[in-house]
């Protein structure tokens, strides 16, 4: 990441790169089945990652529970990030401890915090806009179908203040997600509303005089 990006360090923080601080390791199984049977063990794809967060999406993909077992070094666990490593490079999402045990695809490196207590902070500073740009900037291949690499993930630089620092920074802008995500739900509760009311409306079971249900 260029000075400009990364800018001078404020008094008490240090620069570190990712890989001295986490353990970064690719991504398992590319399972192309678009139907889940019940007991699977969901495999997470770069497509699951919504808003810094894996979304428990009905058309998620599976591995069946021997399968699973065989892949066990491809498990997360809660406070595990995970990156895409193809296709929209950099994108990030926090393992919360619903996905714990749950596998990820080739398409996606696992970043393991030596301290967990500073993954909160890493997801923010992964997501930043300018992270991502120094990224991009190290994808190889061609359009659609770039990629990094475990080195130049591994060779990210970060700015570290003192892990308390850490802590409120990734708190403050966990608070500023779950506000996100609240709004998202009403988006989704009132377009859900829009369709039932829209039918009662053209089934003629409403007049349009009367208030929305």
């Amino acid at each position: 990441m260029s000075q400009e990006t990364i800018g001078v360090l404020p008094h008490g923080w240090r620069r570190v790169t990712l890989g001295d601080i986490c353990e970064i390791q690719g991504g398992g199984p590319a399972a192309r089945r678009a139907e889940r049977i019940e007991g699977e063990v969901p495999l997470i794809r770069p497509a699951d990652l919504r808003n810094r967060r894996i979304a428990d999406r009905s058309d998620m993909v599976g591995v069946d529970p021997r399968t699973a077992r065989d892949l066990s070094k491809y498990q997360v666990h809660a406070d595990d990030l995970l990156v895409t490593r193809t296709g929209a490079v950099g994108r990030v999402a926090l393992v919360t401890a619903q996905e714990s045990g749950w596998l990820y695809n080739t398409h996606l490196f696992r970043v393991r915090a030596h301290d967990p207590a500073q993954a909160p902070y890493l997801l923010a500073y992964l997501s930043r806009r300018g992270v991502g740009e120094w990224l991009e900037r190290r994808a190889a291949g061609t359009t659609g179908m770039r990629s990094i690499t475990v080195r130049t993930l591994h060779d990210l630089p970060v700015s570290l203040p003192a892990l308390d620092q850490q802590r409120e920074i990734g708190a403050a802008l966990h608070a500023i997600d779950d506000k996100i995500r609240a709004h998202e739900d009403i988006i989704r509760a009132t377009e859900d509303l829009r369709e039932v009311f829209s039918d009662l409306l053209m089934s003629g079971d409403l007049s349009a005089g009367s208030s929305a249900p």
